[in-house]
C-alpha cells in the first residue's frame, strides 16, 4: 500500500507574543479591585511619623518651594541635583493636603498603586493570562520594599511608575504593529505605518521618568533599540525580503520623533518653572560667563546645560560614606535595606523596650526568588526565544546592571526601584512554567496550580509578618528581633 505524504502542520512560532484572553471587562474589574486594595494598604497610617524621613529632608521642602516660587529656592549651596518633575508631583499632594506628612506622602501612595495596576496589565499582555497578570500585580502589592517606597516622599516611586507605564505602552505598540503588518497580507517592501500613538505615549512617559531621575535614560535607550528590533521582527514575520532595511526605513524616522524628540521636549517642559523664575538655581550663569562656547544659544539653555554638567559631576563623584549605603549585587537579596525610622525611649509597662521600626526591606520570600528567576529568564530567552523574557531582561539590565558601572559611588537599595516590577514579572514567568502549559494534563495543571498558590500564600504571609517593621507599628523588643533575620538589617 502506497504511503501518502502529508505536509506537517506548522508549529506556532515561539518568538511570537501570546494572544490576549477574551475577558477584557472581567480583567479590568479585577485589576481595579486590586488597585483599590493596594491604595488602601498604602494610605493606612501613612501620616506616621509626622517628621521627615531619610531623604524627605530634601524633596518635600523643595516641592514646597515649587509651590511658592515655581522653582527650588536657591539657598546659597548646591544640593538641588535632580530634575523637578518628581518634586512637582509631591507638590500636588502638599497643595491638596497641606505641608505635612499626608501632603508629601499621598502622591507616592498613588504612584505606587498605579505601578501595581499597570504591572498587572503588562503581565497579562506578556503572558496572555489574566490570572498571571493579576498575580504579578499582587506580588508587587505585597512587596515590603515597594510598600515602604510608596509611603515616603522620595522620587524613586515616581520613576518606577513612569518606567513601568512607558514599557507597557511600548509593548502595546509592538503588538499593534504586528497585528497591522500581519493583517496586510502578502507584502514585499512594507508600508507606512503612520503616527503610532502608543509609541509616542511611551516616549512622553520615558521623558517623564528622566525628568524625575536621570537613571530613567537607560530605560529609554535600551527600549528604543528593542523597539526597532520588534519592528524588524514584525516585517520578517510578514515575509519582507529585507526586514532590517524595511524597519529602518519605515520605523526609524518615527522612532526618532517618538523616542528621541518627545522625551527631550517632555524633559525640558518639566523645567518650565525654572525658565520662568528670575532667581532659579544657576539661571544667571550664562550672563555671568558671556564668553563661553556657543554664544548663539539662548542664555537660559546654556545655563541649564551648565547646571546639568554640575549635577553630573556631583553624581559621578558622590562617594561620601553612609551607614545604610549598599552595592548593587546586594540589592537583589535584601542585603542592606534602609532604616527610615527608629525612635528611642519607648518602653512597655513591664519594662521591655518598645520598638517602632520602619525598615525599607523587600519581602524576603519574594526577593530571594529574584536571582533564580533571572537565571530562568536567561533559559527562556535562549531555549524558547521568549518575547516576554527578552522584555524583562532588557528592563533589568537598564535598571540594575547599569549601576555596576561605577561601584565607587555611594548607592542605596532604593535605586533599584524601577527594576523591581520586572524582577516580580520574572518570578511570575517562573510561576507560569510551574503552572504548566494549557495543553498539559489536568493532574499536571492541578499540581502546578497548587504549588503556585502555596508560594503566593507564603509571600503574602511573609508580608503580613513583616508589616509592623514596614509601617512603624509598636513591637516588643523580642517581637522585633524575630523579624530582624540578618545582621545587615540592624
Amino acid at each position: 500500500m502506497a504511503r501518502v505524504w502529508r505536509r506537517p502542520l506548522p508549529r506556532r512560532r515561539r518568538d511570537v507574543p501570546p494572544a490576549l484572553p477574551d475577558d477584557r471587562r472581567l480583567s479590568w474589574t479585577l485589576t481595579a479591585a486590586l488597585g483599590v486594595l493596594t491604595l488602601i494598604s498604602r494610605l493606612w497610617g501613612i501620616t506616621y511619623p509626622k517628621a521627615l524621613l531619610f531623604d524627605e529632608a530634601y524633596y518635600p521642602p523643595e516641592a514646597h518651594d515649587l509651590l511658592t516660587w515655581g522653582h527650588e529656592y536657591n539657598r546659597g549651596y548646591t544640593f538641588i541635583v535632580h530634575p523637578p518633575l518628581g518634586k512637582w508631583l509631591i507638590a500636588l499632594g502638599e497643595q491638596a493636603f497641606g505641608y505635612n506628612s499626608l501632603g508629601w506622602r499621598f502622591p507616592s501612595a498613588v504612584a505606587g498603586t498605579v505601578a501595581v495596576v499597570v504591572l498587572a496589565r503588562l503581565g497579562r499582555r506578556l503572558t496572555g493570562s489574566t490570572f498571571l497578570g493579576l498575580l504579578a500585580g499582587l506580588l508587587l502589592a505585597v512587596d515590603g520594599f515597594s510598600f515602604t517606597l510608596a509611603r515616603i516622599g522620595l522620587l524613586d516611586v515616581f520613576l518606577q511608575m513612569f518606567v513601568v507605564a512607558a514599557v507597557a505602552c511600548l509593548v502595546v505598540d509592538r503588538d499593534r504593529v504586528r497585528e497591522r503588518v500581519r493583517a496586510a497580507g502578502d507584502i514585499a517592501t512594507g508600508f507606512r505605518l503612520g503616527p503610532r500613538g502608543w509609541r509616542i505615549a511611551a516616549g512622553v512617559l520615558f521623558g517623564c521618568a528622566c525628568a524625575v531621575k536621570w537613571s530613567g535614560v537607560w530605560f529609554l535607550a535600551f527600549f528604543a533599540v528593542l523597539a526597532l528590533c520588534w519592528d524588524r521582527a514584525a516585517w520578517r514575520e510578514a515575509g519582507v525580503a529585507r526586514p532590517t532595511r524595511t524597519a529602518l526605513r519605515r520605523g526609524l524616522p518615527g522612532a526618532v520623533w517618538a523616542l528621541g524628540v518627545a522625551p527631550v521636549l517632555t524633559y525640558l517642559a518639566s523645567f518650565t518653572g525654572w525658565f520662568l523664575g528670575e532667581t532659579s538655581q544657576g539661571k544667571a550663569w550664562a550672563q555671568q560667563h558671556p564668553h563661553t562656547a556657543f554664544p548663539f544659544i539662548p542664555d537660559a539653555l546654556r545655563s541649564l546645560w551648565h547646571q546639568h554638567a554640575e549635577w553630573l559631576t556631583f553624581h559621578n563623584g558622590l562617594s561620601s560614606p553612609h551607614p545604610w549605603q549598599s552595592n548593587p549585587w546586594s540589592w537583589v537579596v535584601d542585603g542592606r535595606p534602609i532604616l527610615l525610622w527608629n525612635p528611642q525611649g519607648l518602653a512597655a509597662p513591664g519594662g521591655e523596650q518598645i520598638v517602632r521600626y520602619i525598615l525599607m526591606v523587600g519581602t524576603p520570600t519574594l526577593w530571594f526568588a529574584f536571582v533564580p528567576a533571572l537565571l530562568w529568564l536567561g533559559w527562556r530567552t535562549v531555549a524558547r526565544r521568549d518575547p516576554a523574557a527578552i522584555v524583562l531582561l532588557v528592563a533589568i539590565a537598564a535598571g540594575w546592571l547599569t549601576w555596576f558601572m561605577n561601584l565607587e559611588r555611594t548607592m542605596f537599595i532604593f535605586y533599584i526601584a524601577p527594576a523591581v516590577p520586572f524582577f516580580v514579572l520574572a518570578v511570575t514567568l517562573a510561576l507560569q512554567d510551574t503552572l504548566g502549559r494549557p495543553g498539559a494534563t489536568p493532574l499536571r495543571r492541578q499540581i502546578g496550580l497548587g504549588v503556585v498558590c502555596v508560594y503566593v500564600a507564603i509571600v503574602v504571609a511573609t508580608f503580613v509578618f513583616f508589616y509592623p517593621i514596614l509601617a512603624g507599628q509598636p513591637l516588643l523588643h523580642s517581637e522585633w528581633l524575630r523579624r530582624m533575620w540578618f545582621p545587615s538589617w540592624f
